[in-house]
């Protein structure tokens, strides 16, 4: 064995249990609020990018030319495919996935940090993940639009061109399919963050001869 690792096996492996227990804070927060990404996946990356940078380090230690940032920079560019998997696209352009797959790829930093040593910088940069997903999210500032999508379905074909027309700008994509006797419009709308859902589901609601099927 490599005399580096003998006479410091026991801080590697503080180093490697150090990043599966960061992941698993990381991957809990994501699990708890059912992201595609949970605990188990979180600490994989933790676990993998921080034993990728121990042999990076100390695997090649004996050899007479070794650059110990190259596997930390496949690691890097590595995580992008496992993190693009969880971004998904829907057919009302809305784009969901983002903020796991921004998580994955910190998950895996903390990884290379715990298993490099930067133990410390690791914790710190955990406990921000934690609070830029959750703390701020509690308290996120009611400003600006999210997307939601709109399911209206009427017998009268104009009763539903005429909700839609009042909706107005808000209104970033719609389609009108018919079924039987029954018109259906899937819009896709800017709501205002302050509004309340209590509030846009009354202002929905009273479209006149439009029934609201889903709202999400």
């Amino acid at each position: 064995m490599n005399p580096i690792l003998e006479n410091e096996i026991i801080q590697l492996v503080i180093r490697l249990v150090s990043a599966a227990v960061m992941g698993l804070a990381i991957g809990y927060e994501r699990e708890f609020r059912g992201k595609g990404a949970g605990v188990r996946t979180h600490m994989l990356v933790a676990m993998g990018a921080c034993l990728f940078m121990l042999i990076s380090k100390y695997g090649f230690a004996d050899s007479a030319r070794f650059d110990a940032a190259r596997v930390a920079a496949g690691v890097v560019s590595g995580i992008g495919f496992l993190g693009g998997g969880l971004i998904i696209k829907s057919k009302t352009n809305m784009i969901t996935g983002l903020t796991t797959a921004a998580g994955l790829w910190v998950t895996a930093a903390i990884g290379l940090g715990a298993g490099s040593g930067m133990v410390l910088m690791a914790f710190v940069c955990t406990v921000l993940v934690i609070i830029c997903t959750e703390i701020l999210n509690a308290c996120h500032f009611k400003l600006g639009f999210h997307q939601m999508t709109v399911v209206f379905t009427s017998n009268d074909e104009k009763a539903l061109e005429e909700a839609v027309r009042k909706l107005g700008n808000p209104v970033k994509y719609m389609s009108f399919s018919r079924q039987g006797d029954r018109y259906k419009a899937e819009i896709s709308i800017r709501v205002p963050k302050r509004e309340k859902p209590l509030e846009l589901i009354t202002r929905l609601t009273s479209m006149p001869n439009v029934q609201l099927e889903s709202l999400e």
